[in-house]
């Protein structure tokens, strides 16, 4: 690509920053959360740990597996924002909560990971799936 970086450069650089940003602003609020309940906040600490061990790794060494796990991070991350302003989350945050600008603002973030984590991943071709090796028996 004469212009510029390639494309899956790019969408790694992506992945990095939806991350490193979820990081940024879960590690922000483990103390408000930590102040609502214990298991709040264990759980956004972890998310915060996890967001940026994943942050480094795919920074030092993309690979299908690390994006992988991102791809299923932010998923999880988004699904467990869903439950929390429609029914609560069980365990780790019971009670419904309102939806807030910063937390919708982390989500929009968190699906642009997603979705550039999960473009990320090798799919099995089908191709592959049918095809023999030279000197098989049919």
């Amino acid at each position: 690509m004469p212009y510029g970086r390639p494309t899956a450069d790019l969408r790694t650089d992506a992945v990095v920053l939806a991350c490193a940003i979820s990081a940024g602003i879960h590690g922000a609020l483990v103390r408000d959360h930590f102040a609502e309940g214990t298991a709040a906040g264990i759980g956004f600490l972890v998310s915060t740990l996890l967001l940026a061990l994943l942050a480094l790794a795919l920074r030092r060494r993309p690979s299908a597996p690390a994006f992988a796990a991102a791809a299923l991070l932010f998923a999880g991350l988004i699904g467990a924002y869903a439950l929390v302003v429609t029914t609560g989350f069980p365990v780790l945050h019971p009670e419904q909560e309102g939806v807030g600008g910063l937390a919708l603002f982390t989500k929009a973030i968190e699906a642009v990971g997603l979705v550039a984590a999960a473009s990320l991943v090798p799919r099995p071709s089908i191709a592959f799936a049918f095809s023999r090796p030279k000197g098989t028996l049919t």
